[in-house]
C-alpha cells in the first residue's frame, strides 16, 4: 500500500522578497535537486529531490510572501511517496529535506 508522507514548515526571513526568491533556485541547484516549476510572478516553485536505492524522492512546494520591505515569509511543503516497507527507511527523511533546503537557502543569502 502506498501513501504520501507530508511535512510543512513556514519561516520568516529578514531579507526582502526579491533577494529570497533569487536565492531559491541557487539553493536547489547546490543540492542538485530539480526545479520543475518557477512562477516568478506568484513566487511559487516546485522542486524534486533525488531518491535513493530504497527510497523515493520528495516533491517540494515553495511559496514566498512579502511581509514588509525587509521580511519574507517562506513556506515549504514536502510530499514523499512511501510504501509500508519504505516508510521505515524514510522515517523523518521528508522533514530532513525541508531543513536541508533551509540550510542551503541560508548559505545562499549570506554569500
Amino acid at each position: 500500500m502506498a501513501y504520501l508522507w507530508k511535512e510543512r514548515e513556514t519561516v520568516e526571513i529578514d531579507y526582502p522578497l526579491s533577494k529570497v526568491w533569487e536565492a531559491v533556485p541557487k539553493a536547489l541547484a547546490s543540492l542538485e535537486w530539480i526545479l520543475e516549476e518557477n512562477d516568478e510572478v506568484n513566487h511559487h516553485a516546485k522542486a524534486k529531490t533525488k531518491g535513493s536505492f530504497i527510497s523515493y524522492g520528495s516533491v517540494l512546494l515553495i511559496d514566498a510572501v512579502q511581509v514588509d520591505e525587509k521580511t519574507t515569509r517562506l513556506s515549504v511543503a514536502a510530499e514523499t511517496p512511501v510504501t509500508t516497507i519504505t516508510s521505515v527507511v524514510d522515517f523523518g527523511r521528508t522533514r530532513d529535506r525541508i531543513e536541508l533546503f533551509f540550510e542551503q537557502l541560508a548559505k545562499q543569502l549570506n554569500v
